[in-house]
């Protein structure tokens, strides 16, 4: 009698413990479809994957370029409230000259430029159901409220726009301190093809050789052209350079990636 209450009393705490698993398996798969739901790829039919987008995007400037979000319904014009960025306060060069020593006073919004698809050197949309975006754009609109300084090293705009992709459930590239398009161009990468090899290094040096890294480079090449935006008139051109390429997760490495990139 004693070993059958044993036996029984045992049956009842494995069969509790089955379903402890099958809640946590439950639960795992209901995160799991939900972050699936919100990381789809660019280039998905728009009805296939939701009628709002984030899309992540890098532009040409007369500097090394710049990293910023459009937002929105599919389909609806982009304005200058469709953009989120960090960059800093000011039409001239001299707080980003500023913010590549020490930390500057940032702005939050649009830009010139970052509606214009002809400065646009990479993008990757995701889309989302309505749900799934007001979700976004609460943190979104947090980010803005609370990030007042851009600093080159410390806080850029590669790094406002990792911490909405990471909200978002996406993976994000090892390091901040890179050219804008390579930024964008490793996010899509890592994303949308995960088993595929991590060329962020590569592509970055890469990059500081290109003939359209920037607007200078790409007036020179007769590429396109792009306004001269951000410097003082009757001033000489400021010269700044792209520090050490820093890993931020994985390995504990540091590539010296150096370039002197004009504004």
């Amino acid at each position: 009698m004693v070993g059958e209450t044993v036996y029984r009393g045992r049956q009842a705490w494995l069969g509790c413990l089955f379903c402890l698993a099958t809640l946590a398996m439950s639960w795992s798969a209901a995160v799991a479809e939900e972050a699936g739901a919100t990381a789809r790829s660019a280039g998905a039919a728009p009805g296939g994957g939701g009628q709002y987008y984030i899309e992540f995007r890098s532009r040409y400037a007369w500097d090394y370029g710049h990293t910023y979000i459009i937002h929105g319904r599919v389909g609806e014009p982009i304005t200058k409230a469709s953009v989120a960025g960090l960059s800093p306060v000011g039409d001239d060069s001299t707080a980003w000259v500023i913010g590549h020593y020490v930390p500057v006073p940032a702005e939050t919004g649009w830009t010139d430029g970052d509606t214009e698809d002809k400065y646009v050197s990479a993008r990757y949309r995701v889309y989302m159901s309505k749900a799934e975006y007001d979700r976004v754009m609460v943190f979104v609109r947090h980010l803005q409220a609370t990030k007042k300084v851009w600093s080159a090293e410390l806080y850029n705009c590669n790094a406002f726009v990792a911490d909405i992709a990471q909200q978002m459930g996406l993976r994000v590239p090892k390091s901040t301190l890179i050219y804008p398009k390579v930024f964008i161009n490793n996010l899509r990468q890592i994303n949308t093809h995960p088993e595929a090899p991590d060329h962020l290094i590569d592509d970055n040096v890469k990059e500081m050789k290109s003939p359209t890294r920037d607007g200078r480079a790409m007036i020179n090449s007769g590429v396109h052209t792009v306004r001269e935006e951000r410097r003082p008139t009757n001033s000489p051109t400021p010269t700044v350079t792209i520090g050490q390429v820093r890993i931020t997760s994985g390995s504990a490495q540091s590539v010296a990636a150096s370039s002197s990139s004009s504004q």
